[in-house]
């Protein structure tokens, strides 16, 4: 895909009528395993923001972790935030991020709460669009000056066990790129890798450590991976760690670099761009910035020359609005879609489900396309 230009947006006034957070639970049978952690259920919190026309959007934010995390997120949005946004009317989609950002700058200091209020406000800035894409009756993908609604999606949520039996379900539901799990014993790790690139053949394939390692452990990891011809290697330090120390590893292996999802802020990104350390930026638009900022950190990305791929692991609104955003800003990137089993995103992605070949084409219907079934998950809900 070629790069999209960003449009100047003029549209109808939009007076928000209506916050609400959905928040909601689904046990698992096994666990998603990281380096870091494990969730032992699948929590979602979906924002539903209306507008006195009668208009929805649908949002989602962030709260994998900690473990308590959904419930917290859904509080924010529906006891601090909402009331700071009803009955102002918004012009602009990119107008509410703002918005919120500057009125919350205060309390995120005095909470000590900078991630959990970023999600919550990355959920109702994806719902603000959404709405105001429905308004327009524009695909949102349209609407951010995509030229097309086709993207590309590899498979992701590859646990250390069971790999094989993972990526061949993956295979059968279409895919042809997948990221593994890393991070845990060397030696397994690279056992993982050697039965994954012998099962793949010559397909995408990516691996993660989720921050696992010191930048000396990675320096001694970094030579046994040469020989998989990895996409990219993902956060394998810390994303704290200074880019100093980034560029040692890029200085010592081919694999190119990847990180992203763990970055907060404009300058956050600006400094990744401009350290030439990562080939590939992985935003995560319900973790930080909405459609807002990240539409704006990929476009920064692709003209620096680097990969745009957006990053994400959650339910079913957070992951239409992540290929909708790829679809609407271009390039050559790929999307990441989690392969574990998650109602919370099958029953609300639509066409995420119908993968063929690698890739999925979103619907031309107004904003995301879809609506959740609330009562169809009303058994999986908390909050």
């Amino acid at each position: 895909m070629k790069a999209a230009r960003e449009q100047t947006l003029r549209m109808v006034p939009s007076k928000i009528r209506k916050v609400e957070a959905f928040c909601y639970r689904v046990p698992l049978a096994e666990p998603v395993v990281t380096s870091f952690g494990r969730m032992q259920n699948r929590p979602a919190v979906f924002v539903r923001v209306t507008d006195d026309d009668g208009f929805n959007g649908w949002g989602e934010a962030w709260c994998n972790f900690p473990s308590v995390g959904a419930e917290h997120r859904a509080r924010i949005i529906t006891d601090v935030l909402g009331p700071t946004i009803l009955g102002k009317t918004i012009y602009n989609p990119t107008d509410l991020f703002s918005c919120l950002t500057q009125d919350t700058e205060v309390v995120m200091l005095q909470s000590g709460e900078r991630g959990p209020f970023a999600q919550a406000i990355a959920g109702l800035d994806i719902a603000i669009w959404d709405l105001f894409a429905r308004r327009e009756r524009q695909p949102l993908w349209r609407m951010l000056g995509g030229a097309g609604p086709v993207v590309d999606v590899y498979a992701s949520g590859i646990n250390p066990d069971r790999v094989q039996t993972t990526v061949e379900r993956a295979q059968v539901l279409g895919h042809r790129a997948f990221k593994l799990k890393i991070g845990f014993d060397p030696n397994h790790d690279r056992d993982n890798l050697a039965a994954l690139r012998r099962l793949v053949n010559e397909d995408f394939l990516a691996a993660d450590v989720n921050q696992a390692w010191s930048t000396e452990q990675a320096l001694r990891c970094l030579p046994a991976l040469q020989e998989f011809e990895l996409a990219w290697l993902e956060e394998p330090l810390r994303a704290d760690v200074p880019w100093s120390e980034w560029g040692r590893l890029r200085e010592a292996a081919s694999v190119p670099l990847a990180a992203g999802e763990n970055i907060f802020s404009s300058a956050g990104f600006a400094g990744a761009i401009s350290a030439n350390v990562l080939s590939v930026i992985q935003p995560d638009v319900a973790k930080w910035g909405g459609i807002t900022m990240c539409a704006r950190v990929a476009r920064e990305v692709l003209s620096a020359g680097r990969r745009f791929c957006p990053h994400y692991l959650g339910g079913g609104i957070g992951l239409l609005a992540s290929a909708h955003l790829l679809a609407g800003v271009g390039g050559d990137g790929i999307l990441e879609v989690d392969i574990n089993p998650n109602p919370l995103r099958d029953t609300c992605c639509g066409p995420m489900c119908q993968i063929r070949s690698g890739q999925v084409s979103l619907l031309d219907e107004p904003g995301l396309g879809v609506d959740p079934d609330l009562q169809g998950l009303a058994n999986y809900r908390t909050l």
